[in-house]
């Protein structure tokens, strides 16, 4: 089986991890590090890793300030419970990006919003319905 582990960089590892949480409906719990943390899937799998601007040497995770944070980038998440990550993503923010709508290409309901780094994040259901 082959994974990835996609890294986005933050400037609040907690604050993120804290939102991502509630978007994915998952108990609140605390990243690893200050600098780094995995949200995980209830069987362990990684969902996304959160990584400080500037800690450590990452080229491409020095600073915010070398590039738009998302441009070239969507975050795009599948979810079995499209209605609820819907209620949930409500309260995390004043407007979505996108109202949810049927994908044409994947014949799922979708919709989009910023996380609070100004990532553009899909939300897809799993199947369609």
């Amino acid at each position: 089986m082959k994974c990835t582990w996609t890294i986005i960089g933050v400037r609040d590892v907690p604050r993120s991890f804290k939102w991502y949480q509630a978007l994915f409906g998952q108990a609140v719990t605390l990243p690893g590090h200050d600098c780094f943390g995995q949200i995980l899937d209830s069987d362990g799998t990684v969902l996304l890793c959160l990584h400080k601007w500037g800690a450590h040497e990452h080229p491409s995770l020095t600073s915010p300030d070398h590039g738009t944070p998302g441009n070239g980038l969507l975050l795009f998440f599948r979810v079995d419970d499209f209605d609820l990550a819907l209620q949930r993503a409500r309260s995390l923010v004043s407007r979505l990006e996108e109202e949810p709508y049927l994908n044409s290409n994947t014949r799922t309901k979708e919709f989009s919003l910023r996380d609070p780094d100004g990532y553009y994040v899909t939300i897809s259901a799993l199947s369609a319905g």
